[in-house]
């Protein structure tokens, strides 16, 4: 395969702020071995050996994967990965948490994968900033999780193409998992959150600064007590609360 031509083609799935910001993470760490799931069409793995690292992939669909010199394993995020206990030094979970059943599986895979001290760095949809906030409150439901009717699946399935037909999950957004319920699970399997970092900000959200200046007010009528054990602070953050489409997670495994 000509390798501007897979090049090209492993681009069609991601979002490059994401990927940017996965990589800005990964460049500061020592090299070692990636597992990144789901890998999709390949999006990530060209970056991710230009850092050096020795990089592995796994997918639910592997039969889309578009890199031909990196093997691609079949693996499910609801299930057992196909590698060994405390195998990798990263692991990488783009886009992926949302699209399961069972987030907590995952998040207990990745515990087991990696070794003391590895880091596991997951992207979510960010369903907890202001815009996302307030079109709940009006709509009862996020952009990026609407209600899943069965015409809205028909339209989905038409509307990925041929290419994935019976891969609708690719496309399904099914677990709405935002700050809170990562933290907890990752905290749940004995890892320490280093940082949450947003994909890029939206133009828009200076329209938004004097609803974000009120809920921050009236989060400071809360107890000290009760702001640090509900993380307040980090829900009103400007990365959650002024946050992009996307939150992205730095967790290393204690």
């Amino acid at each position: 395969m000509d390798s501007e031509k897979t090049k090209s083609e492993a681009l069609a799935l991601g979002h490059h702020a994401i990927h940017d910001r996965v990589l800005e993470i990964l460049n500061g760490e020592s090299r070692g071995r990636v597992l990144d799931v789901p890998a999709g069409k390949g999006t990530l793995v060209l970056r991710l050996k230009a850092l050096g690292h020795e990089v592995f992939c796994s997918d639910l669909y592997p039969q889309i994967f578009k890199i031909d010199d990196t093997e691609i394993k079949l693996g499910n995020l609801d299930k057992t990965l196909p590698y060994e206990d405390e195998f990798f030094d990263f692991i990488v979970c783009v886009e992926g948490l949302e699209h399961i059943e069972n987030p907590a599986n995952a998040i207990r895979e990745f515990a087991r994968l990696l070794k003391p001290g590895g880091l596991v760095i997951a992207s979510v949809p960010n369903i907890m900033n202001i815009e996302e906030r307030l079109k709940w409150l009006f709509s009862g439901y996020t952009s990026h999780f609407k209600p899943l009717s069965r015409p809205a699946i028909d339209d989905i399935k038409s509307s990925i193409g041929a290419e994935y037909d019976g891969m609708e999950e690719v496309a399904l957004h099914v677990n709405p998992i935002g700050y809170s319920e990562v933290r907890y699970l990752l905290e749940k399997n004995n890892f320490e959150l280093e940082k949450v970092f947003l994909d890029k900000r939206k133009k828009n959200s200076w329209l938004f600064f004097p609803i974000v200046a009120l809920i921050r007010i009236v989060a400071r009528f809360e107890s000290a007590k009760k702001r640090r054990s509900r993380w307040e602070s980090e829900l009103n953050s400007d990365e959650v609360l002024l946050g992009g489409n996307t939150l992205i997670f730095k967790a290393r495994k204690l």
